[in-house]
């Protein structure tokens, strides 16, 4: 198991959880299952693992967005060019969120399970009016909000921050060196914790199948349904129906030039994995100018993250309605917000998507610890959301190539376009 990936071990691990749970469910309640295997073993390493999780949430926030908002500066050098693709990454996040909380309210996949209030420790916030949500994003103590986990605060804070970085330029540009490598510290420890996934994927696994049975895989899967079904609606519906409405291109040529790195983002479910290739593939397949792609796709990479925030908002919904609890749309205001200035700093790693989610359920007053439910699966649907995340990448470097007249378009209908990029993904 050494010379294996990360995902084949999650896999195995769930594959195990769910084995091992079923077949616990039937003496659940018999002392040494309920009180060692389950009520210790199976707790605690869980437990251990979400912590973990949730003590990367506020440093991974502050410092990624602090850090995103002080590289604006070049966003203002290519003016234009880039007020669209901020303007395109922002727009299609807050859609692609929008579109998962409606499918998942309308689907309910969490009312085929629900948790009793022993389940986990949970009292439900009453929820604020729409205009003090607005109030409360300005944090008038940015220590107290870290302290407490608010997360609008803190990326407010954190872009403010970064702003007055970029403002003060050469001024402060140690305190930027110093951003980058707590930046790499942070994702470095983040990826350490990853290393554990197997072990906690295993134990929330078989707790969850242990205490749920049948019933816990019945509403998993419609759980997953909404997910991959909001992916392929955002990505066939939203990206190609922008990219013909801006552009004329077709849609279907722009599958089929774009695949080398769809398949490299799958494999990896890694966004920063696959930008060599995503960059390769816009210039030599897509015929996008390649100073061009250089800047919209890194950007994309770090500010660009649909297909996470499609998870983040079905998630939410899922995991309320496991409690019985019904979001008001204040929450779901607040949850739009949340996940779609977080996108601004999520890292394109594998697993940041579960700590991206772990601050929009703290944001919404939701119990992190459900993370526990649907952290078996989420490994498949990293794979499927990264490779819409860098679709939406490649779209809205499209849209603006074809705009600034930085396209060839003799390229991209190219006829068996067979660029090297194929070569070397192979």
């Amino acid at each position: 198991m050494k010379n294996k990936s990360l995902t084949f071990k999650i896999l195995v691990a769930m594959v195990l959880g769910l084995v091992v749970g079923i077949a616990l469910n039937p003496i659940a309640e018999t002392p040494i299952v309920k009180d060692y295997i389950v009520g210790f073993g199976f707790v605690l390493l869980g437990s251990v693992f979400i912590a973990l999780i949730k003590m990367m949430v506020v440093p991974l926030v502050f410092i990624s967005l602090t850090l995103g908002a002080a590289q604006i500066g070049d966003v203002k050098k290519l003016g234009r060019i880039g007020g669209k693709t901020l303007g395109f990454y922002l727009m299609t996040t807050a859609i692609a969120i929008t579109l998962a909380i409606v499918i998942a309210s309308v689907v309910k996949p969490g009312s085929f399970m629900q948790l009793t209030a022993d389940t986990y420790t949970y009292e439900a916030a009453e929820s604020p009016a729409f205009v003090q949500v607005l109030i409360n994003m300005i944090p008038t103590n940015p220590i107290a909000a870290m302290a407490e986990g608010n997360m609008l605060q803190i990326i407010v804070f954190a872009l403010i921050s970064g702003t007055a970085i970029t403002v003060l330029g050469e001024r402060v540009a140690q305190v930027k060196l110093i951003l980058e490598q707590l930046n790499e510290i942070i994702l470095k420890m983040v990826m350490i914790i990853m290393k554990f996934a197997p072990i906690g994927v295993f134990a929330l696994v078989g707790k969850t199948m242990a205490t749920f049975g049948f019933d816990a895989i019945g509403s998993l899967f419609v759980y997953m349904l909404c997910v991959l079904g909001a992916l392929v609606v955002h990505a066939v519906f939203t990206y190609q129906g922008l990219l013909f409405t801006v552009t004329r291109l077709n849609p279907i040529q722009f599958f089929k030039n774009f695949a080398p790195a769809m398949a490299v983002a799958f494999s990896t479910s890694s966004s920063n994995a696959t930008l060599p290739v995503s960059i390769e593939t816009a210039e030599e397949r897509l015929g996008v100018n390649k100073e061009l792609a250089s800047f919209t796709m890194p950007l994309g990479a770090t500010m660009n993250m649909d297909g996470t925030a499609i998870m983040q908002g079905v998630a939410t919904v899922f995991i309320a309605q496991l409690y019985g609890i019904n979001l008001g749309i204040s929450d779901f205001v607040s949850v739009i917000l949340t996940a779609t200035l977080a996108s601004i700093g999520t890292a394109g790693v594998p697993g940041v998507g579960l700590v991206m989610l772990s601050m929009v359920l703290t944001q919404v007053g939701l119990p992190v610890e459900a993370i526990g439910i649907i952290m078996g699966i989420d490994r498949i649907l990293d794979m499927c959301r990264t490779v819409v995340n860098i679709t939406g990448d490649a779209v809205c470097t499209l849209i603006v190539a074809k705009t600034e007249n930085e396209f060839d378009e003799t390229v991209y209908y190219r006829a068996n376009n067979t660029a090297k990029v194929v070569a070397d993904t192979e």
